[in-house]
């Protein structure tokens, strides 16, 4: 095989898996790995990927990647005021769902070392890392085809499975809380629908979200406000954002 054609089946691979291996590569194409990684540094300098350490991912795949982080370490403290609140919520036996959202790492935290018995339903990765630690933790892992982000799961296997649960409590994220349009958004379709179909199974739901995101409006609108109980965010909002929400019905939990 002509370099030219290798390194066109190495991209081809790249769109369809979101990443690629040196030492896999060297194997597929019978050549060395230290001819893989010159065709990674070629395909880099041409803009065509992003390398990293033992292989390349697809230039798409590290944009989602360095979002998710970003997400990761922004607004931590106002985050574990939001988990605080929200374990207060949970009662012993109750089946808890944990949405993809970075305060769901934040209440994990807290949860990873009780000494009550939880039953935790969750598609996030980074959730069932830290609560398969703990014995108490009856935890339930809900998987599939792996997002963009790599942070969670949410195809449509994903959602069948889910959807034979009935959690008691749910806490999920959200892109953007318009309280004044009865709105909800997210980032994605995908996410989104997982969203909307976890607040209907749930018997009570809460959004989970730093006050920056009140007003915000992302690109799918997932759920009315109303659907939900409440939302759980770390400052007081304004009398009239609180009003409004009380008389859609919905709870607003400050965790000042």
């Amino acid at each position: 095989m002509f370099l030219e054609e290798r390194q066109a089946k190495i991209l081809e691979m790249l769109e369809r898996d979101g990443k690629v291996l040196v030492k896999e590569l060297a194997e597929i194409f019978s050549v060395t790995e230290d001819s893989i990684r010159k065709d990674l540094s070629s395909l880099e300098l041409d803009g065509k990927l992003k390398r990293t350490y033992g292989g390349a991912v697809s230039i798409e795949e590290k944009l989602q990647m360095t979002e998710a982080n970003k997400r990761r370490i922004s607004d931590v403290e106002a985050k574990r005021k939001i988990a605080a609140a929200a374990v207060k919520l949970i009662q012993p036996q109750d089946v808890v769902f944990l949405d993809i959202s970075t305060i769901s790492i934040a209440i994990a935290q807290i949860l990873e070392k009780t000494e009550t018995n939880y039953k935790i339903l969750t598609n996030m990765v980074d959730v069932l890392v830290m609560l398969a630690r703990n014995p108490k933790i009856n935890l339930i892992f809900a998987g599939g085809q792996i997002n963009q982000s790599r942070d969670g799961f949410s195809d449509a296997l994903n959602l069948e499975f889910i959807s034979n649960f009935r959690p008691d409590i749910s806490f999920i994220g959200a892109f953007g809380v318009d309280i004044k349009k009865n709105s909800l958004t997210s980032r994605d379709t995908a996410g989104g629908i997982h969203k909307a179909r976890i607040i209907d199974i749930s018997k009570s739901s809460y959004i989970i979200a730093e006050s920056r995101k009140i007003g915000v409006v992302g690109t799918y609108n997932f759920a009315r406000l109303d659907k939900v109980t409440g939302v759980i965010t770390e400052t007081k909002l304004s009398d009239e954002l609180t009003t409004t929400a009380e008389k859609l019905g919905v709870q607003i939990i400050s965790a000042e």
